[in-house]
């Protein structure tokens, strides 16, 4: 039988509850203030405490954090008759599970009882606890994988990264292709020179022509002085060529003489600069099919793939799929100030089976937005908002909400903060500002809702 600890100095409070909640199949016990409550708690050892936030001498807020540090598990729900208060709020943000306003609603306190519960009893079979003391983050531990797939491309970096030959990495967008070159670059020859990335569809051509191999002053209208290239910036280092299947035709001739000469002009220039840094082109195309369309150069294709790295994506490496969550975590953690450290077996199965799209870049994402959302140090399922595809009736709201917060996030390459913003604006105005609606939709609290208003500043005026 579970115990509940009640801490009100209202004593017929206590009695009341303790009548109604032993009915309902619970151990309880009763304290008259924070003081009283804190010696019955080492001493009765319960699974979740009640308690008033205004109480005499120490208070709710003051009780919850003298606790924490002992038991971080145990749920703490707080009454209070001051809703919406700078102190509920605190209580929130200080690891309290939830609140309930007086006077009471016995059935949701009753539903918020059961849920505290069954998240305790998950948190104590969790399939994932993340540790407290993390690594350093080096970026030779950041390459997360022990299927037989990530354990050949960590051999081919080991075989790669002690010489300067062109390297074709293939793979789909967000599987790691520009880590899987640092690793390269950081963990060889080429770890004490530059490391140069050039994304080759965020310029037109002309302005990626200046940018790869840099201009004389006046060789075009706003080249007012000369500039140097990234081939000539990245010295004996590693230049990074991403989505190199989008280069036009005339760009691709000039890169295949660099790779056959190892030497380029600058635009509107005319002597020649040696090229003395490794080659790393990356694609998330087909590029045999590229070439058979004519869109691509069989012989530069060549000459880039003196060797290759072929990067799965994520839905063929499942397995790596809990090394990969403890490792983001941890780096979450430490970016935004969190805590988030466990992580339940039902999340883990959840994201094992999902289809990643996005890949390796789509989970982190998933798993920042969770963490932003979760309150205490285990990621629920409910935190977690993965693409889903919508029922056809009426009462299909999660889903479809779902679906749009994914095509923002993913495809419009949104922040986190402009998605959820996003996300939660609509759930707002798809039921019509009721918050208690909208809490259920997004399967969080009402302060957290609140906190969530009150910072993108949203209202509801039309």
């Amino acid at each position: 039988m579970e115990k509940l600890l009640i801490i009100d100095d209202d004593e017929s409070i206590n009695e009341s509850l303790k009548i109604i909640l032993s009915k309902a199949g619970y151990e309880v016990v009763t304290a008259p203030d924070a003081e009283t409550g804190y010696q019955v708690f080492e001493k009765t050892n319960p699974d979740l405490i009640i308690s008033d936030l205004k109480l005499p001498g120490m208070n709710a807020i003051d009780l919850l954090n003298k606790i924490k540090p002992i038991n971080n598990n145990l749920p703490f729900i707080v009454i209070t008759a001051y809703e919406n208060t700078s102190s509920t709020i605190q209580a929130i943000q200080q690891g309290a599970y939830d609140y309930i306003e007086k006077p009471l609603d016995i059935e949701r306190l009753k539903i918020i009882i059961k849920r505290a519960l069954e998240g305790k009893r998950m948190s104590d079979h969790l399939s994932v606890t993340i540790s407290k003391d993390s690594d350093d983050y080096q970026l030779e531990s950041s390459l997360i994988g022990k299927t037989p797939a990530m354990k050949e491309i960590l051999k081919k970096i080991g075989k790669v990264s002690n010489n300067r030959v062109s390297i074709l990495i293939q793979g789909e967008s967000g599987t790691g292709k520009e880590l899987i070159t640092r690793i390269i670059h950081y963990s060889g020859i080429t770890k004490e020179e530059p490391f140069v990335a050039v994304n080759c569809t965020a310029l037109s051509e002309t302005l990626l022509e200046s940018e790869l191999f840099g201009h004389v002053k006046g060789a075009f209208t706003d080249a007012v002085k000369d500039k140097k290239g990234k081939f000539e910036l990245a010295g004996e280092g590693t230049i990074f060529l991403d989505e190199i299947s989008e280069i036009s035709p005339n760009l691709q001739v000039k890169l295949l003489r660099v790779l056959q000469e190892k030497e380029f002009e600058k635009v509107g220039g005319e002597a020649t600069i040696p090229m003395r840094a490794r080659i790393v082109a990356a694609t998330n195309r087909d590029l045999h099919k590229y070439i058979s369309a004519g869109k691509f150069r069989e012989d530069l294709y060549y000459r880039l793939k003196v060797f290759t790295i072929d990067v799965p994506p994520l839905r063929e490496r499942r397995g790596d799929i809990p090394n990969l969550v403890v490792h983001l975590l941890k780096k979450i953690n430490r970016d935004l100030h969190k805590n988030v450290r466990k992580v339940p077996l039902e999340v883990i199965e959840m994201l094992q089976n999902y289809e990643w799209t996005g890949n390796v870049r789509e989970l982190e994402n998933i798993l920042l937005q969770g963490v932003v959302l979760t309150e205490g140090d285990m990621l629920k399922k409910e935190s977690i908002l993965l693409r889903t595809i919508p029922a056809e009736s009426e009462e299909s709201l999660i889903g479809e909400q779902e679906v749009k917060y994914a095509s923002l996030h993913v495809k419009e390459k949104l922040s986190l903060d402009e998605a959820v913003k996003e996300h939660i604006k609509l759930v707002l105005e798809k039921v019509e500002w009721n918050k208690t609606k909208a809490c259920e939709v997004l399967k969080i609290s009402k302060p957290t809702l609140d906190k969530k208003i009150k910072e993108f500043n949203l209202n509801g005026r039309k």
